[in-house]
């Protein structure tokens, strides 16, 4: 991850608002195409999850920290280092069906990962998309978690409208 980040807490409780506040962010603050806009589970005595804003080569512009205070308290740097990514290079194309080799050498995501298997996808495998791909920082790498699905392919774990636990109860 990057040393030139900021945070904002706007005291959000799910992924798909921080989701929804970041592409927000992107469209009312015109951010530039290399941004890295990531969410992250704070875990203390009020649970929440807070967005972060990274470039990974060179400073954030000096007047957004003061338009980010509009959405809630601005803080320099980074929560933690495994932030989901739901704005980063490469993401807009993400669209329908791709290759694991398209999706890697299109996007800034580093790796694939299929859980339940050891090693990586093979290149050509074909990846469903359904226009929601959120990989993960870990270690420093930009994994997408992917699982296997009907013929042949992968999509990814996260799915775009999850179903709340215990929703027919």
């Amino acid at each position: 991850m990057t040393p030139y980040a900021l945070t904002v807490d706007a005291g959000i409780a799910e992924l798909l608002d921080a989701d929804r506040l970041l592409h927000r962010m992107a469209a009312e603050l015109d951010l530039p195409e290399d941004t890295f806009g990531c969410t992250h589970l704070v875990r203390d005595d009020r649970p929440r999850v807070a967005v972060s804003l990274s470039l990974p080569s060179r400073p954030l512009p000096d007047t957004l920290r003061e338009r980010l205070a509009g959405y809630g308290t601005v803080s320099p740097g980074l929560p933690d280092g495994v932030g989901r990514a739901v704005l980063y290079p490469g993401v807009r194309a993400l669209t329908g069906t791709t290759t694991v080799a398209e999706l890697l050498a299109g996007s800034a995501i580093d790796r694939v990962t299929v859980l339940g298997t050891p090693g990586p996808p093979d290149p050509g495998t074909r990846l469903v998309t359904r226009d929601h791909v959120r990989p993960q920082w870990q270690r420093g790498e930009l994994v997408l978690a992917a699982t296997p699905a009907l013929g042949g392919t992968l999509v990814p774990f996260e799915a775009p409208d999850p179903t709340p636990c215990c929703a027919d109860h």
